[in-house]
């Protein structure tokens, strides 16, 4: 017994060690980097749980609170409007979104990008996708928010109505340009977790070979050192995937269904 534990502690030095060191290596950006995608796959996981309307309150707030830290630095640099005559500036209240000071961006931005945020949400649960449709309804409602913070009650309705329809024109547009330009990886979906167990361990370059041998997310619970051996992974990043797979209680979770 005594042997044998002693055994299994030096076994578990040896890959903090290895795991020391490849973190040593890795690029603090890197660290970051992961950090930062561990908070986000969490929360989209946590969201997707929630209903519909707790999904998108949470997006709408916090899709609202980085336009208005957006649009409160552009209105810091940028300079004051100067007042002149009460109708010139009544012609200019567009403008004036645009010129206007910190609380006038930072609000502005906030309606934007929080109602977009939120409606999008709500028709991607609805429609299970995102599509040019979607992305126009979103846009519709982001311009009447606009319009309202910008304008108050006392604003036209047609103009209400020919600000949403230029944002859902332009919004239309950059989608349509973002499905010609972009060219997403159908395989992408699948490394998810994968991918982001890599930057963790220090280990993203052997990705190709987690593609190479098609161990996608489902297989992780399955994975063992011959496997991974299979697709040209070296003794060292094995025993540290194979370790951080048995820590993992998600994983093993499934591995014990």
């Amino acid at each position: 017994m005594g042997v044998g534990g002693g055994e299994g502690e030096q076994r578990r030095g040896e890959m903090m060690a290895i795991s020391s060191l490849f973190n040593d290596q890795q690029n603090p950006i890197q660290q970051v980097q992961v950090k930062f995608k561990e908070v986000e796959v969490g929360l989209k996981t946590w969201l997707s749980k929630q209903s519909i309307p707790v999904e998108a309150a949470v997006v709408s707030t916090m899709s609202g609170v980085q336009g208005a830290f957006i649009g409160g630095l552009m209105g810091t640099l940028s300079p004051e409007m100067p007042q002149t005559d009460p109708q010139a500036m009544a012609s200019m209240k567009q403008a004036q979104a645009l010129v206007g000071g910190p609380w006038v961006q930072a609000r502005n931005f906030a309606a934007i990008t929080g109602v977009n945020a939120g409606i999008a949400c709500v028709m991607k649960r609805i429609r299970g996708k995102e599509d040019l449709e979607s992305a126009v309804v979103a846009a519709l409602g982001s311009g009447f928010a606009y319009s309202l913070v910008s304008q108050g009650l006392q604003g036209q309705p047609i103009n209400a109505i020919t600000t949403a329809a230029g944002f859902a024109v332009f919004q239309g547009i950059f989608f349509k340009l973002g499905e010609r330009f972009s060219k997403p990886s159908p395989e992408d979906p699948f490394y998810t977790r994968s991918r982001t167990m890599l930057l963790k361990l220090g280990l993203q370059k052997y990705e190709k070979n987690f593609k190479k041998g098609l161990l996608t997310d489902p297989t992780l619970p399955l994975l063992t050192d011959s496997a991974l051996r299979d697709v040209s992974i070296p003794p060292g990043p094995r025993l540290l995937i194979l370790d951080h797979i048995q820590r993992d209680p998600e994983i093993k979770g499934k591995r014990g269904k």
